[in-house]
């Protein structure tokens, strides 16, 4: 199964200088685990990611005030790409191999699209449904 046929399409962006409390009321308000982090640049190479874990993790729990850092100071960067019409087991194998819960989809060097873990169990469930091995 190609991931075009089960990526997530509606990715939320927010800007590598911004304050870190905007990316948290972003995911809150959105209900969303992570944020493509627009760094200077127009491609998808020049973005990272902010998760609900590294605000948890490297911010939250320190006590740290996320009024007073950038997103850049804890996003990661580069971004985890994989273009879209790959594979539904490239996808898992890359996602397992590197330790990440999701992979940008991207078709001439822009962001179209994420798969995460729980897109792949979704697609596993598909193929099932549709007779189709999924490994």
């Amino acid at each position: 199964m190609k991931l075009q046929e089960f990526m997530t399409t509606k990715i939320e962006f927010v800007d590598a200088d911004a304050p870190l409390y905007d990316a948290i009321e972003k995911m809150v308000d959105r209900r969303i685990r992570s944020l493509v982090v627009r760094f200077p640049g127009k491609n998808a190479s020049d973005c990272g990611v902010i998760t609900a874990r590294d605000i948890v993790f490297k911010v939250l729990a320190k006590g740290a005030n996320p009024k007073n850092i950038k997103i850049s100071e804890i996003a990661s960067k580069p971004l985890a790409c994989i273009d879209r019409n790959a594979e539904f087991k490239e996808a898992a194998k890359i996602m397992e191999d590197t330790n990440i819960a999701r992979i940008f989809v991207c078709e001439q060097d822009k962001i179209v699209g994420v798969v995460s873990l729980i897109d792949l169990m979704d697609a596993a469930l598909i193929m099932r449904a549709r007779g189709e091995d999924v490994f």
